[in-house]
C-alpha cells in the first residue's frame, strides 16, 4: 500500500468532474487499499478520488471511532434524500477549516462495492453526510462553495499564506 497525495484547495484540479469507472479489477482495488491507507494516516472519515488527484467516481468511508467499518462506494449516486440536518464539516482538501454545512440527513445511494457488486444502501447521520460530501467532490465541488464568497476567499488566502510558510521552512539556501 501506498499513502497518497491530497490535494488542497484552491488547486483547480478538485474542480474537475470525475468519470465513471468503467471496470473493477485488481487495479482499482490497490487504489482503493492506498485511499484508505491515506484517509486513515490523515486522520479523515471519506475520501474521494478526485482529492488525491484520480478522476475517477470512487469514493472511500470509515465514520466509525475504531476505524473498523470501512464503505467502498464505486460509481455513487445518490437516488434519494430526506430531512435536512446541519453540521460542521472539515476536508481533509482544506485543512484546519470548519464550517457549518446543510444536508439531506438521509440518502439512498446505488453504487458498486470492491468487487463489483451493484448496492443500494441507506446512509443516515454522519455516514449520509461523509458520502454526500464524498459524492461532491466527485463532481467537483468542495464544501466551501456552500459559505458565503467572502468566507471562501478568506480561507483560499489563509491557505496559500500558510503554504508559502511552509515552502519558505523547508527552503534550502545555498
Amino acid at each position: 500500500m501506498a499513502k497518497l497525495k491530497i490535494l488542497e484547495f484552491p488547486d483547480p484540479r478538485l474542480r474537475k468532474k470525475a468519470v465513471p469507472v468503467a471496470a473493477v479489477d485488481d487495479a482499482l482495488r490497490q487504489l482503493i487499499d492506498d485511499m484508505f491507507e491515506t484517509m486513515y494516516d490523515a486522520p479523515g472519515i471519506g475520501l474521494a478520488a478526485t482529492q488525491v488527484d484520480v478522476h475517477r467516481r470512487l469514493l472511500v468511508a470509515d465514520v466509525s471511532a475504531e476505524k473498523d467499518d470501512p464503505y467502498v462506494l464505486i460509481n455513487p449516486e445518490i437516488v434519494a434524500r430526506d430531512g435536512l440536518e446541519v453540521s460542521e464539516e472539515g476536508c481533509l482538501s482544506v485543512p484546519g477549516y470548519y464550517e457549518e454545512v446543510e444536508r439531506a440527513e438521509h440518502v439512498r445511494v446505488n453504487y458498486l462495492d470492491r468487487n463489483g457488486a451493484a448496492i443500494e444502501a441507506d446512509f443516515d447521520g454522519l455516514l449520509a453526510v461523509c458520502v454526500q460530501h464524498e459524492i461532491d467532490h466527485l463532481d467537483g465541488r468542495l464544501f466551501v462553495d456552500y459559505l458565503s464568497e467572502a468566507k471562501r476567499q478568506r480561507i483560499r488566502k489563509r491557505l496559500q499564506k500558510d503554504r508559502r510558510l511552509q515552502i519558505q521552512e523547508t527552503a534550502v539556501v545555498l
